[in-house]
């Protein structure tokens, strides 16, 4: 219990959630349906016929968690906010119970002594706008923009820090291109415009926010460090195009103010002619932010694969021309991927070379594994290989911090095992276990760590 990393004073150390994944309560107090409530009910789409209708459900349990952090000692709780529970359409009138759920959880979290940090997408698009074309339209950006400015009215005296969209790669590439996310569709094009209008509706939702006087507002974005499989031109081409597909397409244009000069490598005729951008898109997309959150999980091996797909309208989904390779020599988690702690330090590096004065204060908004839990005979959870990840990648942010990178916060994910979107409740990422069956919490070791290592970082 001696050996953590330590971090300078006022470093936030926090646990993070979202909204469809831990609430339930899917149908109740005017809350519309959402993309995920559509997906999941879909059969085939989820492991085991899943869905979060029920999930944690910390809509009815909200002030049993909050204890659970405020014990953890955690400064910082991240947690999304459920579009379709504030505007059940995704537009027009706004439901008062929603917006007095969330106003009662901050309440909660300030008397508990725990900072609340929001995110306002999290990937449950009210099913309303989808059926008008989802993220493919402009209109989607718009209407995210006027659902942040109701959220950012209510509850922006109170909440500091705000996060427009988790990870839109997500959104974009596995819900549009690859079909694996809500809303299920493999399209090329569409992904394509998709990925730009979120960034659009970023941009919209950071006017709409600094407009309501918030202290912090930023983006979280799942950076992935790649690594070519050998020394070969094709293998270091082929990180390149990975590159751009995951990381460029979000930093270049948010944090440089430009499309990645690698696009038309990656997308071919795809990237020409796309009448969903235009003038002034740009010097939207790249207004200042006040952070970066970065989610981290495991680096990704990448060897050429020259496969190019011949119908345009999946070429997103299958012509990225690389491959996932296995990275030897290390230990995987229950999802497969590879733990190599050093490699957070490497990207984060890599992020400060390449945008230098450019790149705002980072906070790690997500890090963690998922792992084979199992409550043991004594009643307690074990997990072993999840205090070694996250001591690896604390250790890690701290290498990032000694050299020189402007790290200034960790949320470690999740603080409850949840639903985990196409996985269903296959795989448990949280520091305190859940009976879905009883919704009985018991905290698990890597708990009792984290709540040590936070203890260790005071005077």
């Amino acid at each position: 219990m001696n050996d953590f990393p330590r971090f300078p004073p006022g470093f936030v150390l926090g646990a993070a959630t979202a909204s469809y994944q831990i609430e339930g309560a899917a149908r109740e107090d005017g809350r519309g349906p959402s993309i995920w409530d559509t997906y999941s009910h879909t059969p085939g789409r989820v492991a085991g016929g899943d869905t979060g209708d029920v999930a944690c459900d910390h809509y009815h349990r909200y002030p049993e968690d909050v204890a659970l952090l405020r014990d953890l000692g955690v400064g910082s709780y991240r947690f999304s906010v459920a579009w379709p529970r504030i505007v059940p359409d995704g537009s027009g009138p706004v439901n008062p119970k929603g917006l007095d759920f969330y106003s009662r959880l901050v309440d909660e979290l300030l008397a508990a002594g725990v900072e609340p940090a929001v995110t306002l997408y999290h990937w449950d698009l009210p099913q309303a706008l989808e059926d008008r074309g989802g993220w493919r339209v402009r209109e989607t950006a718009e209407r995210f923009a006027e659902y942040t400015a109701v959220v950012a009215d209510h509850l922006g005296d109170r909440v500091p820090r705000w996060i427009t969209l988790n990870e839109p790669w997500c959104s974009a590439f596995l819900g549009y291109s690859v079909g694996r996310h809500a809303p299920g569709a493999q399209e090329g094009r569409g992904a394509l415009a998709a990925a730009h209008h979120l960034l659009v509706g970023h941009g919209i939702a950071v006017q709409a926010l600094r407009a309501a006087g918030v202290r912090e507002a930023g983006i979280t974005l799942n950076l992935d460090h790649h690594l070519p499989a050998t020394d070969s031109d094709a293998d270091r081409a082929a990180v390149v195009r990975a590159d751009t597909l995951h990381n460029l397409v979000w930093t270049e244009p948010i944090l440089a103010g430009r499309y990645p000069d690698t696009e038309e490598e990656t997308w071919g005729e795809l990237i020409t002619g796309q009448d969903f951008r235009r003038d002034g898109d740009l010097e939207l997309i790249a207004r200042p932010l006040d952070f970066l959150g970065v989610n981290y999980y495991r680096p990704i091996v990448v060897a050429d694969a020259p496969h190019r797909e011949s119908d345009p309208a999946l070429r997103v989904a299958t012509d990225n021309r690389y491959a996932e390779v296995p990275m030897p020599g290390v230990r995987r988690t229950a999802m497969g991927w590879p733990v190599a702690p050093g490699t957070l330090t490497d990207l984060l590096v890599d992020l400060k070379e390449q945008y230098g004065d450019a790149l705002p204060p980072v906070h790690i908004t997500e890090n963690g594994s998922a792992e084979d839990d199992r409550v043991s005979p004594d009643g307690a959870v074990h997990d072993t290989d999840r205090v070694d990840y996250l001591r690896g990648h604390l250790t890690a942010l701290r290498a990032a911090l000694d050299a020189g990178v402007d790290v200034r916060g960790y949320y470690v994910w999740s603080l409850l095992d949840n639903f985990e979107w196409a996985f269903g409740y296959d795989k448990r990422f949280g520091i305190v276990h859940v009976d879905y069956a009883t919704q009985r919490r018991t905290p698990k070791d890597s708990y009792h760590w984290y709540r040590h290592l936070i203890a260790a970082q005071r005077p």
